[in-house]
This record gives C-alpha cells, structure tokens and sequence, in this order.
C-alpha cells in the first residue's frame, strides 16, 4: 500500500466536504452514518432487535457513531479491531434564556465548552450548530450560518492588549448578533433555531447547541501543502477511521467508534467512559453465540487505536517541546507516549503501530511532552481501563490546537488513514 499524491488531493478534499457538513457533533454522527449507509452499512437502533448475521452495521447515539463489518465465518472468539476518536471540538454552547440585550446590542448567552483558545475566537463570523428537540420528542439537526461575532475591544481602549490580553470567559466571550429595535432583525434566537428546523418557537422544548466558526476549509502555504480548518481535533481522525472503515477487509471484526464529550472528560452517555462500546460490543458477541469467557477471550486479541490530534513542534515556541522528540507537519502521523499514561501506548502497542505503518508504506513519528509541560490525553487510557484491550494512542500533529482554526500538512490525514486501514486488515 502507497500514498500517492493523487490520494492526498482526494483525501483532503473530501476531508474538507466532512468538515464543513460537520459544525457539530451531532451532524459529525449522522454525517459518518449517512456515508456508511450509503456504503451499505445497515442502520440499526439501540431499541430494535439486533441481526447475528455476518453484515455491516451502523449506529449512532446522541453525538456518538459507532460501525462496524461482521465478516463471514466470525466466531464466538473472533477478535476486534478497534479505531476510536471522538467528534466533539471545544467552543461555545448557548445557554437556556439565550437572548439578551445590552446597550443597543442583541447578545447570545454562551457557555464555556472544554478548553478552547478563547482569543482565536475573537471577531469570527460564528453559526450555532447541533440539535432542537420538540415537543412530540423529534429531534432536529440545524445549523443557522453566520449568526454570531464575539468582538474584540478596539487596541484604542486597551493599550496593553498586545502585551497581555486577558479574556474573562463570563464578560468577555458574549457574542453580538444584531441591535435593539432593527426592523430587520430577530428579537429571539430561540426564533432562529424554530426557523432553522422548520418548527414552531413554542414547540422547542431543549436544545444541545454549540457556536462554530463559519470559514470554511482551505489549502494554503507555498505549495498548497498546508491545510487550516475548524475542528481538525479531532475529526481528522473520525474522518481518517471512517475510510479506512469503507475498505477495510478484515478476518477480524473492524470497527469505528467515534464519541462524543471527549473535550470534556469523556464522562457521559455518549462519551467513552459511558457504556456506548461495551454495549454494542455486548451485542455483537450475543449475536455470534459468545459466552462470558468467549467474550474475554476476544477481548485479549483484540486491539483499539485511539486516533486523536497531537502536537507538532512549533517554530516560534521551540522550549515548549521536548528537546529531543520534535515532531513536524508532513512527516507522519505521531505514535504518542506518555510514562503516566496519559496514552495508553506501551511496547506492543509501539510494535503493531510501527507494523502497520510498515505495510502501509507510510512514515510515522514520535511524540512525547517535555517534563516541564503538562500531558494532554486521549479515550485511549479510558478505553483501555474500561474493557481490558490493548490499546495504543497515535494521530496527525497540529499547530494551533484548540483554535477556532487549526494547522496541519495536507499529506498526514491521508497517512493516518492509510495506516489505519492496515491496522484494520
């Protein structure tokens, strides 16, 4: 298996298309259960009996996706190979009683999402993303386009914010969205979102919403070798474990489990310390006849390759890295380590990454944090604590992670999801 140059065109454009039809992670599920369904994937429901026949097999729950291909001839012990990622991005969620007006402004009410670079968001054109639900308990994907700007004091009124520019995530991050009184205008956002899915304002009841920025996906750099978007962590690996998903030709059962609220902690019903994996795994092996020890017995074959964004070194902060381990945009995806097991990666997990690698023709790079710089992490060592499978922590290297618009070489998704699909086979 090679990457050719051909591929990493169409690999990034059609990472480009899954990024802009993806503003949230409720629209990431159900774009990655669109594609697999028009792939053949069968839909199923968490409420529906499920089929033990050998088949491909799709479901979502909330903002979380879950496929996966039972080959023929899988047994009660036939092993998984497992990619997990998550489809949330840190940013900004509207608040209940969204509306508010201050001195001629019409403002959104927002919270905090995870851990976004509060000043990238500055002067954006935003839209609100994600879900409505209605009285008669329907539930409505919308998406409202430029809506909202959270603006930055002009550098007249603050002289020091080239120095030290302080942002107070309550006073600071309240978006603008029009001005009192405008005839043209619309006096509720709440009217926004009943426009948006067709409903009426009194039949919205809830709402699971997140402010994105509406710059869509582009190639730049001197070559057009580098590639800006909104929301790389982590849907490049979403998007990288979804092809590789579609062509993965395996005797064990390759599957993609991507969650959702990772940005968070990863601690809910749709996240990856809740019981989304396990249930589904629970399912396949009741449909394949496998007991309690032949349920074990799988999981000590199986792997996951917990694909989520890293760092690459950066030019202008050189001290931040580790003086060794430097990794760049363009070399590979990163195998990432941790003595702490912030990743879950160890020595056999090293060796199947570097396997894989190998047969898929593609470099790789490694990546650990300097001492004096906290570690991130990953579902990796949650998914690996959780379920016992051997678990190892990889993914592309960013600049600019947690920004309104991240950084990376066009060449390394297209790595990634070549490795991956040689993990699945």
């Amino acid at each position: 298996m090679t990457v050719s140059a051909a591929s990493i065109d169409a690999h990034i454009a059609d990472l480009a298309d899954f990024v802009s039809a993806s503003p949230s992670s409720y629209h990431a599920a159900a774009e990655v259960a669109a594609r697999l369904q028009a792939a053949g994937f069968a839909p199923l429901g968490e409420a529906d009996a499920w089929p033990a026949a050998p088949g491909r097999y799709v479901v979502v729950r909330d903002g979380a996706v879950i496929a996966w291909v039972v080959p023929d001839g899988a047994g009660a012990t036939t092993p998984f190979r497992i990619v997990g990622a998550h489809t949330d991005s840190p940013g900004f969620a509207l608040k209940p009683a969204p509306t508010t007006a201050s001195l001629g402004w019409l403002q959104a009410g927002v919270e905090v999402y995870g851990g976004p670079l509060l000043s990238s968001w500055l002067d954006r054109e935003l839209e609100l993303a994600g879900r409505v639900a209605t009285r008669d308990g329907a539930v409505h994907l919308v998406r409202t386009g430029p809506f909202l700007r959270i603006p930055q004091l002009a550098i007249h009124l603050d002289r020091t914010a080239n120095d030290a520019l302080v942002l107070d995530k309550q006073r600071h991050t309240q978006p603008v969205f029009g001005v009192v009184g405008d005839a043209l205008g619309v006096a509720d956002i709440v009217d926004v979102l009943a426009e948006a899915a067709g409903v009426a304002t009194r039949d919205i009841v809830g709402y699971d919403l997140l402010a994105c920025d509406t710059q869509p996906p582009r190639r730049f750099g001197h070559r057009g070798e580098l590639f800006a978007s909104p929301r790389l962590d982590n849907l490049v690996s979403v998007h990288a474990g979804l092809t590789a998903l579609l062509s993965a030709d395996s005797a064990a059962i390759p599957m993609l489990a991507a969650f959702d609220h990772e940005e968070l902690g990863s601690e809910s019903r749709s996240g990856a310390l809740g019981s989304f994996l396990d249930d589904v795994l629970m399912r396949i092996g009741a449909g394949l006849g496998a007991s309690a020890e032949d349920r074990l017995r799988a999981f000590a074959e199986s792997w996951v390759v917990s694909a989520d964004a890293g760092h690459a070194v950066h030019p202008n902060y050189p001290e931040k890295h580790d003086p060794v381990n430097r990794p760049v945009v363009g070399a590979g995806p990163l195998l990432k380590i941790n003595a702490n097991q912030r990743y879950a990666t160890d020595a056999l997990g090293a060796a199947l990454w570097a396997d894989a690698a190998e047969r898929a023709g593609i470099p790789y790079q490694e990546f650990v944090s300097n001492n004096a710089v906290p570690c991130g992490t990953t579902i990796g060592p949650l998914t690996a604590a959780r379920l016992g499978i051997r678990t190892v922590d990889v993914g592309i290297p960013l600049l600019s992670m947690h920004s309104a618009r991240e950084l990376c070489h066009v060449a390394d998704p297209a790595y990634l999801a070549a490795a991956l699909t040689a993990f699945f086979a």
